[in-house]
This record gives C-alpha cells, structure tokens and sequence, in this order.
C-alpha cells in the first residue's frame, strides 16, 4: 500500500473515531518506520532530537494506533499489523460503503486487554490518564488566552509531561501550532553557552514548525544573541505561521545548572510574555514551563518568569484517584482498603502507583507480596530505587541530608538547595519550611 494513501485513510478513521489524526512529528515518524529506520536515522533526517521522537512522540502515535485498530502495536510490528488493517477495512464492506471503524472508546469484548508496561508519559487520550482537576482545565483554558504563560513545578515522575501533552493536545484542537521541547534532551556544552543555547532553541521551534530554517539571517552579534532570537521568533515565527503558537520547555530546571545561562534566559521569556500586552503579534506566543525543582537563581522580581501568569504545582494521587487507575487496570479495590495499603507504601506517587497496579493486573503476585517486597532487591521497584541509590552515592552531601532524615520521622529544616534536589528527585516533601521523607518506601529502602 502506499504510505500516503495509508496516511490518508488513518486520519479519515481516526477523525470518525473522535480520535485525534495524525500530527507532522507523527506523520514523520510514521514515514521513517513504514522505510525500517530506526529513530535516530528519523530523527537526524527530520531535525528532531532522537529523545523527543522515541519518548514522546512515538508512545502516544503507537498507543492511540493501538487503539483505533483493537490491537498492540510496536515499532517493530506496526507496519505489518497497519497494513493488514487497512487491507482488511478495505475489503470488508461494499465499494462506495462507510469502512467500519474502530472507536478506542469501546472495546473488543472478545478480546483480551494487556495494557502496556507504565513508562515514560502517558498519551492525553489513554484511558490510563488520571485527571487530577482543576489543573488540566485550568492549564487548557490559560493556554487559549494572548500571550498566556502557564508554568508547571512538580517533581520527576509526577506526571509533568503528560500534562503538557494533555494541553497541548487541547491547543491542537483549537487549531494552533504546538511545539514541545524537553531540555533535559539537550547537550550539556549547547546548556552551557548562552548564544548556543538560543541558536539551538530557534532551530529546533523551527524544523517541529517545518519552516525553512533561517537563523543566521537574523543572527547578529553586534546587538547580541537574545535580541537576536527575539527577532527571529518575532518575524520568522510568529508572523509567518499567523497563528497561536504554544512552545512547552519541559524540564526548563537545567539550565538552573548554569546560572549564567539562565539569568539571561529566564528575563528573556519573561519579556516575550510582557511584550505581548504592547504588541499584537506577541499575543500568538502561549508559553508553558515546566520545572521539577524551585529556581535558585537570583532574579530580580521583574525578570523572573515565576511570578507571572498562572501557577500550577502537581502532587500526588489522591484515594479516589488511586482507585480509579485500579479500575482502569481491571481491578476492583471500591472498597478502598487496597489502594490504603499500598498507599501506605508509596503515598501518591503516580509512576509508582501505575507500576503496581500493572503488575497486580497480570496477577504476577498479590498485593500482598508486592508490599513485602517492594524495598527489597526482589521487588517490583528494584531499577527505580537503584536509579535513585546511584544518584545519591555521586552526591555524598545529598545522601547525608537524606539519612539525617531518615534518623526521625519528625519535619526538620534542610539546606534550601539540597532541599531542592531532594525534591526534585520526589525523595521528599515539603511542609512550610520543614521536609520529611515522601513514602515508606524511600524510608526502608535507604
């Protein structure tokens, strides 16, 4: 079949099915895999960084697949199954005939449900996706104002990403341009170097945009590089898409790391969103930032761009939500005592939430024995506290803080900048001024 009348018939079905068709970064994507590239080769012919393609845009292309044609789809099987699909489709009905479609929204009732192992963010139409309002309909209706700036703090694993897809998937709808950037993607030596780091932000907006890049025209070091990069984002972006424009700088916090780099940044995007209540044009920029630990560079008030806008800070499942991922998972806990239990383990923290209700539904083990388990070796959490335990032994002074914590279960002060990474790892949380240990697990384990 060719690939684009392929395109075209997966967006007719998609459309009809009240599911989102494809976007460009997924048409690429979907393109480089019907050639067998793998996703660097993509990712180095499109102009998208390989860690954008394979844990963002790739997840939710394969996942919302899967659901419109009631099967599992990988990269490695997806052109195969893709094309039965279509050939299917197109044999089953009469020609000139409404092709049945398969709606993500009602299952195969002859079918079994495996859901996917939890990794990474989860796709804004995933039945696996937990609101947690009134964040995700605040965050959608700033985003829909001029010259709106939405920032995002929670820590690693928290569900950041996914928020931000979720809102950018809302813009989407609206017709706008969306373009998601996660930094922690970008070299350290481009993080490092102001006029580097700028160069490398106007080009990657660009190739996501598909525009014709055209950064050395309007690059010039006599007036420097931000107002440089203002220019090109003022008259080559925004004037020639002629449309709102939401940019979403994930994990803005690394460049927290240089903060040199950053107190040029941070006043720079604090001014485009200032620039936006004079002129018109900057009304099309809408800005989300996203942040998992507090900014510890020295700003004055009118630089900062955490001071503006609308502030949002993500925490962790509430019971109710607990026991709603549950039965997402085919589990009945409405009692609630199963979602306390494990609770009781490991709080509200969503990734660790969704690693045991996944393994509890392929009844791999009993609630039980994950929860005896769960800060040994053996246990289901073994790579994610291992992560951490690595972390902390190539920062003696973090691992210090963590075990004067963990000598008492009492709130006690701690160094505001190890209290920031700390945090930022979800290691701990915050009560005013005073932390204390995040979950039971963290406190037995280390």
């Amino acid at each position: 079949m060719n690939v684009d009348s392929l395109f075209e018939s997966l967006n007719r079905e998609l459309t009809a099915s009240q599911i989102r068709p494809l976007n460009p970064a997924e048409t690429l994507l979907l393109r480089g895999i019907w050639q067998y590239q793998t996703y660097s080769q993509i990712a180095e012919e499109v102009g998208y960084s390989p860690g954008y393609l394979t844990n963002v845009v790739a997840p939710e292309l394969l996942h919302r697949l899967s659901d419109l044609i009631g099967q599992r789809l990988t990269k490695k099987n997806c052109r195969i199954l893709l094309e039965a699909y279509t050939t299917s489709q197109s044999h089953s009905q009469p020609e000139g005939q409404p092709q049945p479609l398969i709606s993500s929204l009602t299952p195969n009732p002859n079918q079994a449900f495996t859901p996917a192992f939890p990794s990474g963010p989860i796709a804004s139409n995933s039945p696996f996706y937990i609101a947690r309002p009134p964040i995700e309909s605040q965050a959608g209706d700033e985003i829909c104002l001029p010259g709106a700036l939405v920032r995002v703090k929670a820590p690693r694993e928290m569900g950041k990403t996914s928020l931000l897809l979720r809102v950018l998937d809302r813009a989407q709808q609206q017709g706008y341009r969306t373009v998601y950037l996660n930094l922690e993607q970008m070299d350290r030596a481009i993080c490092a170097n102001l006029n580097r780091f700028l160069r490398s932000l106007c080009a990657s907006v660009t190739r996501q945009l598909q525009l014709e890049p055209k950064i050395d025209d309007y690059w010039d070091e006599d007036i420097g590089s931000k107002v440089s990069c203002t220019l090109y984002f003022r008259q080559h972006l925004l004037e020639q898409i002629k449309t709102p424009l939401v940019l979403a700088l994930d994990e803005l916090n690394q460049i927290f790391e240089y903060p040199h780099v950053a107190k040029d940044v941070l006043p720079l995007l604090r001014s485009w969103y200032e620039e936006a209540k004079r002129i018109p044009i900057w009304q099309n920029l809408r800005l989300i930032i996203a942040h998992s630990t507090e900014v510890y560079v020295p700003l004055q008030l009118n630089q900062s761009p955490f001071n503006v806008g609308l502030a949002t800070q993500l925490v962790g499942f509430t019971l109710a939500q607990v026991q709603q991922l549950a039965q997402c998972y085919g589990l009945n806990w409405s009692d609630g005592e199963s979602a306390k239990q494990l609770m009781a383990m490991v709080g509200g923290h969503p990734a660790l939430i969704h690693t045991a209700l996944y393994h509890l539904s392929r009844e791999e083990l009993t609630l039980s024995q994950l929860l005896a388990s769960a800060p040994t070796p053996t246990g289901i959490y073994h790579h994610h506290l291992q992560r951490h335990w690595t972390i902390l032994k190539q920062h003696p002074d973090l691992l210090q803080a963590l075990q004067a914590l963990l000598r008492t279960r009492e709130l006690i002060y701690l160094e505001s900048s190890l209290a920031h990474q700390l945090n930022s790892m979800g290691l701990i949380n915050h009560f005013g001024n005073k932390v204390t240990v995040s979950c039971e697990l963290y406190r037995q384990y280390f």
